[in-house]
């Protein structure tokens, strides 16, 4: 066995297949790291602390989870460990721009998920996430945010490619962290916040060294991490400038590449 001390773990198009499940192949590897050999695997994504926690359950894993990209973590008792926002005056520009596109926008804040409607956007990420949204009207929530000093831990515009499109070259804002996540997906962070930030604090926290940490993941906000691990892998499925980045490439998320990862680098 190599001298790994960290698992990190991307969820969508890494640890869930194409069908958002976690493979029997893989929920055994990790069950062995985890538990038999006391390797702390966390679960490193954009997704809030609901979408995260039951993934963790069905893992048998108890550590400490990096939510919306390292906007926000939590240890293992659910206690705030780092905490990043996006300004009520960032949020406001935002609201404005996605309002002059007809772009459906979602806000997220601690564990609680905001929308203006359920419109067929919102359906569609309920039913991928399996958590229930709140529906609130936007300008009375920024008006009580702003009073508060406070706003949200990421912001998610949903559209055809051609309006994200438009709309990442219509913010023009330093403090935020931008990016794609899908074609149809536009993420937006506090620009403090990156998945290698929050692996940092955690890495402290563990006394682990850069260099004794696996990092696995297949989209463009994985490279960060890809590129910091002391193995950065990439996922078979991800792009091929992804791929550019990582020191090792395994098989796709339909093909239990994290298990195959795990057995390679780890367990043989």
């Amino acid at each position: 066995m190599k001298n790994f001390k960290m698992v990190c773990l991307d969820i969508d198009g890494t640890l869930l297949n194409s069908s958002h499940k976690i493979t029997q192949n893989v929920k055994k590897e990790i069950n062995i790291i985890a538990n038999e050999k006391q390797i702390p695997v966390i679960l490193v994504s954009a997704r809030m602390p609901k979408g995260i926690i039951f993934l963790q359950r069905e893992l048998e894993i108890e550590q400490p989870i990096i939510c919306y990209s390292g906007a926000l973590i939590l240890d293992k008792n659910g206690q705030i460990l780092s905490n990043e926002i996006i300004s009520s005056l960032s949020l406001e520009e935002i609201y404005e721009v996605t309002k002059k596109f007809n772009v459906h926008m979602s806000l997220y804040k601690d564990d609680e998920w905001y929308i203006e409607e359920m419109d067929e956007w919102a359906k569609q990420e309920s039913e991928i996430t399996n958590i229930i949204p709140t529906v609130i009207d936007f300008k009375n929530l920024i008006y009580k945010w702003k009073k508060e000093g406070t706003g949200p831990n990421k912001i998610l515009c949903m559209s055809n490619p051609d309006k994200i499109i438009n709309l990442k070259e219509s913010i023009k804002n330093n403090d935020l962290n931008i990016y794609p996540s899908k074609p149809t997906y536009l993420e937006i962070m506090p620009s403090k916040a990156s998945k290698t930030s929050a692996i940092n604090v955690l890495q402290k926290k563990f006394k682990v060294e850069q260099s004794e940490i696996i990092a696995m993941g297949d989209n463009y906000n994985d490279v960060d991490m890809i590129e910091y691990a002391g193995v950065g892998v990439a996922m078979g499925n991800a792009p091929d400038e992804v791929k550019k980045h990582s020191n090792y490439i395994t098989s796709t998320n339909d093909q239990d590449g994290v298990a195959k990862a795990i057995i390679k680098l780890i367990l043989e």
